[in-house]
């Protein structure tokens, strides 16, 4: 069974994985110890696992997630971040980016441009968005707590010095 969920999950997010500016993700660093990329794979495979589960759509919301943090720069970068507010601005920035390279459909956008409520005003429209909003933050206190357990962090083990994004 979980080798039919690999390939099935696999499948769905295949044309985002193999995307040159997807894996350009894996330069920067989220959440302290991991990798961008990382992140929304995890966020993605737990949205996959729990929205088959409830029978929603799982295959959008699955698409969604892998691109819910598609921006390139590091928010902890001054000169490299949006102005203020980063929080508020990412999950737009991320839409347009994603918009630029694949179709994405009414639940997909939603799930990206809505993935930080309740810190942002503006509510989900899907109930797989709300998913997606609880799951990046379940990855996020994880990779937090998981980050004070390691002795090097992501950028160190597996970024060569000269392309991390730091």
């Amino acid at each position: 069974m979980k080798r039919n969920i690999d390939r099935e999950f696999i499948n769905i997010v295949k044309d985002i994985y193999e995307n040159a500016n997807v894996l350009e993700l894996k330069n920067y660093i989220q959440h302290v110890y991991s990798s961008r990329y990382e992140h929304c794979s995890q966020v993605a495979l737990l949205t996959y696992v729990v929205c088959k589960k409830m029978k929603l759509d799982y295959v959008s919301a699955t698409r969604g997630a892998m691109l819910h943090d598609f921006y390139f720069y590091d928010y902890n970068n001054r000169k490299d971040a949006p102005k203020h507010f980063h929080l508020f601005k990412h999950p737009r920035i991320s839409l347009e980016n994603a918009l630029k390279y694949f179709n994405l459909n009414v639940l997909e956008r939603d799930v990206i441009l809505n993935h930080m409520w309740p810190v942002t005003i503006r509510f989900p429209k899907h109930l797989e968005t709300y998913i997606v909003t609880f799951i990046d933050k379940y990855c996020a206190v994880k990779e937090w707590g998981y980050s004070s357990c390691r002795k090097k962090s992501y950028a160190e083990k597996n970024i060569p010095s000269h392309r991390r994004k730091e």
